[in-house]
């Protein structure tokens, strides 16, 4: 079987050019998680983003099978974007490696439309707690594995406010994504206010 995350990291580096920073961490009882940053140019209001190595390296798996089966099955790693200098945003390295480990530590299965909690700030002073999954295929196109493994899935992360995370869970993430664009809501300001939800 061949080894899936060298495979990964090279249409990242495809997409998105070479990482300048790169992090690992690992967890009790989980394989190594890296989380790189890809700078853009160092102009103001430029976008970061940080993209999870080692997500996929396992399918993710139904939490109520007895066994996991280690071929089939749903692979992704994570994506988040943000504007650079506004925040300190490079704190988000642990989180996001905590939010690429929940399918081996907790059994989720991590897919578009899904709310993944850190259970405090993004990164230090950030008013998001929580992220939406959104759909793949924008930013990095899906990776191709060989029958019988799933392609890989580049996941777009959304930052949620505490608010916003309580009014999805009511009206669902179609409804949070359409309010977002009706509000011309910048998803990548790192220090954005809760979109008006009355």
């Amino acid at each position: 079987m061949a080894d899936v995350l060298p495979l990964v990291e090279a249409r990242l580096r495809t997409a998105l050019g070479e990482p300048d920073a790169r992090a690992a961490v690992t967890f009790l009882g989980t394989d190594r998680i890296e989380v790189l940053r890809f700078q853009g140019d160092s102009r103001e209001g430029a976008v970061v983003r940080y993209a999870t190595l080692g997500m996929s390296a396992q399918p993710m798996s139904d939490p109520t099978a007895m066994v996991a089966d280690p071929v089939a099955g749903p692979r992704a790693e994570l994506v988040l974007s943000v504007r650079s200098g506004l925040a300190d945003t490079d704190k988000v390295l642990r989180p996001l490696a905590v939010l690429a480990a929940s399918p081996q530590v907790e059994g989720l299965i991590v897919a578009p439309g899904a709310s993944l909690d850190v259970g405090g700030p993004l990164w230090p002073g950030a008013p998001f707690t929580s992220v939406l999954v959104a759909e793949p295929g924008g930013l990095v196109e899906d990776l191709e594995l060989d029958a019988p493994l799933d392609p890989v899935r580049f996941l777009p992360l959304l930052p949620m406010t505490p608010n916003e995370a309580a009014w999805k869970r009511v009206h669902g993430a179609q409804a949070l994504q359409e309010r977002w664009l009706t509000h011309g809501t910048d998803l990548r300001d790192p220090s954005r206010k809760s979109v008006p939800l009355d």
